[in-house]
């Protein structure tokens, strides 16, 4: 990572096995969003485990870590395992395989020690900037921790030497490695992709199309018993695994980035957040460019209060049964963003008073927001829509591949930004919380649709089925007339 500034103060790492000297910047405020920026080529290292299961769910106590593999973005495709095949029999790869892996992928090792050694050492060796997991915040760390505390084996990580930490997350765990940037693609996608079911199989096949390698979860140590052939598709399935896991990370980890350098956190907790924290730290970072104040958390009798109060939602006309033909369909883009930023929906522009033409009255309700000046609220996302919008332009005139891979993800993160906004008004643990904010957004949504969905039918549409930000109509090709 570039940093700009002046190098403040230099200190001393005691007892740190590195020369590593630690130094404290001052660093320069970067722009929300950089132009033409390029995304840095960091070194990924992914891995997965794989466990020998009897009993069907393994326990760490109880049983053993089979192999591991390895995948990364400079080449390294790896299984390392305590089990050998006849080398013939690994000449051909599996016919379910989607790679094509090296003939020589199998390191085999003398025990389960051993094995844990050897894992220490790739990662020591690849020295990556990223490890990449699926479920390893939950499941491979914490299993490796464990099974290394039994064997004794030490898991210096860390660039440092240091070993790996829980720290809280939320509701769950999550898993340090210094000075690495260790990510779980499981929680990840789970919160970016809507499927049914979130297996390692499924998100591939979403992402590219193509089916990944798999074998039965439950018969494992059956494979792993049987030795011959079985042996050898387990090989392979753990291959497919951690290769599936680096083109996954390749795939989303750009809008990540493009996320942390907006949003200003770090790239281990945006990746861990819910996109309302993403927003919340977001607007944080205005504050303190522009000179506000951050609203404190609320307490918990704060909580209480805000969790039972409900806003009315969007406009939904029930669907006109029948088949219909010359179907249309009008969309509002961005309606609500586009709402607060016309309104000025924000708690600092919220007032009691009203003299005509200084402010916007919201239908239903009567809340009452001032024209001028621009709310705090409005201002950051219209930087948000106006940045996404100059980036979007830019892809469509530039003629360079990697430029418009750049561009797209920096107007996905924006996108994902934009587009969680405005739920976070009614959102109890939001800090700018404000219920007339939330009122005012869906009762001018609901009336701009209505208002709409009328000027359709008297320019010959006949309105079908609308739902929050746009309808379905049948063009009937006649005015109507409306009394």
């Amino acid at each position: 990572m570039e940093v700009k500034g002046k190098v403040l103060k230099h200190g001393s790492a005691k007892g740190s096995p590195t020369t590593l000297q630690p130094c404290v910047f001052q660093v320069e405020n970067p722009p929300t969003v950089i132009p033409g920026a390029s995304l840095p080529e960091f070194s990924v290292l992914s891995f997965d485990i794989g466990v020998y299961n009897p009993r069907g769910v393994p326990r760490a106590d109880l049983d053993p870590i089979i192999m591991i593999s390895f995948s990364s973005n400079q080449g390294l495709q790896k299984v390392i395992s305590y089990k050998n095949l006849p080398s013939a029999s690994l000449l051909h790869p599996s016919p379910d395989s989607c790679l094509e892996p090296p003939e020589d992928f199998v390191e085999v090792v003398a025990n389960e020690k051993e094995l844990l050694e050897k894992f220490v050492g790739t990662v020591q060796s690849e020295n990556p900037d990223f490890i990449l997991g699926y479920n390893s915040d939950a499941f491979d760390l914490p299993y490796i921790m464990d099974r290394a505390a039994k064997l004794e084996v030490p898991l210096h990580l860390g660039i440092d030497g240091s070993t790996p930490r829980f720290t809280r997350m939320g509701f769950s765990n999550a898993t340090m490695i210094r000075d690495r940037v260790h990510i779980d693609l499981y929680s990840y996608v789970r919160r970016y992709l809507h499927l049914e079911r979130h297996t390692l199989e499924r998100v591939y096949l979403e992402l590219f199309g193509q089916e990944k390698y798999d074998l039965p979860g439950d018969e494992i140590h059956l494979y792993w018993d049987k030795g011959d052939q079985r042996l050898e598709r387990l090989f392979h399935y753990y291959l497919d695994d951690a290769v599936a896991v680096t083109q996954i990370g390749e795939e989303m980890l750009p809008v990540s980035m493009e996320l942390t350098r907006i949003v200003g956190q770090p790239l281990f907790d945006v990746s861990r957040m819910a996109s309302g924290q993403q927003v919340e730290w977001y607007l944080i970072r205005k504050s303190f460019e522009t000179g506000n104040l951050v609203p404190k958390r609320p307490s918990p009798e704060e909580l209480t209060q805000r969790e039972g109060k409900r806003v009315v939602g969007g406009y939904v006309k029930e669907p006109i049964t029948g088949l219909h033909e010359n179907i249309v369909y009008f969309d509002f883009r961005s309606l609500y963003p586009s709402i607060i930023i016309s309104k000025n929906i924000s708690p600092d522009t919220l007032t009691p008073d009203y003299k005509r033409g200084t402010c916007h009255v919201c239908p239903d309700y009567g809340h009452k927001f001032h024209k001028e000046p621009v709310g705090f609220i409005p201002a950051a996302m219209g930087k948000i829509l106006k940045d996404r919008i100059r980036i979007k332009s830019r892809m469509k005139q530039s003629q360079d591949d990697k430029e418009r891979q750049i561009l797209n993800a920096q107007q996905e993160a924006l996108k994902r930004l934009a587009n969680t906004f405005y739920g976070l008004y009614n959102h109890s643990t939001f800090r700018w919380y404000s219920l007339q904010c939330s009122e005012s957004i869906t009762a001018w949504g609901r009336d701009f649709l209505k208002k709409t969905m009328k000027d359709a039918e008297i320019n010959g549409f006949k309105p079908l089925y609308a739902d929050t930000d746009g309808f379905f109509c049948t063009y009937t090709g006649f005015k109507m007339e409306i009394n």
